[in-house]
């Protein structure tokens, strides 16, 4: 078992900026990959960004490119989510996943482990 733990959320500005963490403990040498996903209200949940957990490489979806960055620190177990610029459609509640096969970045389905999520709320 894998466990996920999320946090960083919290209510800010059009055109601010936010980093969300995801610490992972218990069986982690069996992850490969980690995502975020979000979901806002009366939506599905959708894809936000991966990354490959050895080898670093990042996917993201087309609405978040270029203003979002998916980062991890290797040593602390921990994958983060850098949010520049982010807008009231951004606003949601972001989930930190994370899955031991190499296939589908960007499908929740391929997932193994979910954290409990942590709100992101865009508001003037």
């Amino acid at each position: 078992q894998v466990q996920l733990v999320e946090s960083g959320g919290g209510l800010v500005q059009p055109g601010d900026s936010l980093r969300v963490s995801c610490a992972a403990s218990g069986r982690t040498s069996s992850i490969y990959k980690m995502g975020w996903f979000r979901q806002a209200p009366g939506k599905e949940r959708e894809f936000v960004a991966a990354i490959n957990w050895s080898g670093g490489t990042t996917y993201y979806a087309d609405s978040v490119k270029g203003r979002f960055t998916i980062s991890r620190d290797n040593a602390k177990i921990t994958v983060y989510l850098q949010m520049n610029s982010l807008q009231p459609e951004d606003a949601a509640v972001y989930y930190c996943a994370a899955g031991g096969g190499k296939f589908s970045y960007r499908m929740k389905s391929f997932y193994d482990y979910w954290g409990q999520g942590t709100q992101v709320t865009v508001s003037s």
